[in-house]
């Protein structure tokens, strides 16, 4: 898609006129120019919300990455910050009530039903509204659960873990190997037929 000169000049003027696209701007470029290749995205994150006056920092965080929410809590604790953490399955409900049909209910290798209970994206946004959060930062929520969460959030939403079940969390590892590659092209000659 080319740009142009209207989107130019309307993209101009919020930067400009936009006091938050402003600063925010600002600041993520000090924080590339500052963390190159050396700092981990966690440390973008802590700078980017000392640079905006961030001090309360809300955690949406998925269920299966509640250890690693619990390492980030505590270095974001130990850089000053007040942290709200809210779990995905706090308020949870049958996938069912919220309209998933039953053949969707899937079953572990031993037969035991599992994710029956659906996450609450909706809760946890409405949660970290009430605690009035400055910015709050997705961990891991699954695709579809972190568009609803941004959506509801009052305050600005970063993501430091994007979910990726079939790789170590690193949705990008699927254009660099042959696992993806194969994956990619399969599916999508089968969508052909």
């Amino acid at each position: 898609m080319m740009i142009s000169p209207e989107i130019e000049k309307e993209a101009l003027k919020l930067y400009e006129k936009d006091e938050f696209i402003k600063k925010s701007t600002g600041i993520a470029s000090i924080i590339e120019a500052k963390g190159y290749i050396k700092w981990p995205r966690l440390k973008d994150t802590i700078e980017y919300a000392k640079g905006m006056d961030f001090n309360k920092l809300g955690l949406a965080f998925c269920v299966g990455l509640h250890a690693e929410a619990g390492q980030i809590a505590k270095i974001l604790n130990d850089y000053g910050f007040e942290v709200v953490s809210v779990c995905c399955k706090t308020g949870s409900v049958p996938k069912t009530k919220v309209g998933v049909p039953k053949e969707y209910t899937m079953f572990s290798k031993t037969g035991y039903p599992i994710g029956i209970i659906t996450c609450n994206p909706a809760a946890q946004a409405l949660l970290l509204n009430k605690a009035k959060t400055d910015l709050n930062i997705i961990i891991g929520l699954c695709v579809g659960h972190d568009v609803n969460f941004t959506h509801l959030s009052n305050a600005p939403v970063t993501t430091l873990i994007a979910k990726d079940r079939s790789s170590p969390h690193n949705p990008a590892a699927c254009l660099f190997n042959h696992y993806g590659k194969a994956f990619f092209s399969k599916d999508l000659s089968e969508m052909k037929r």
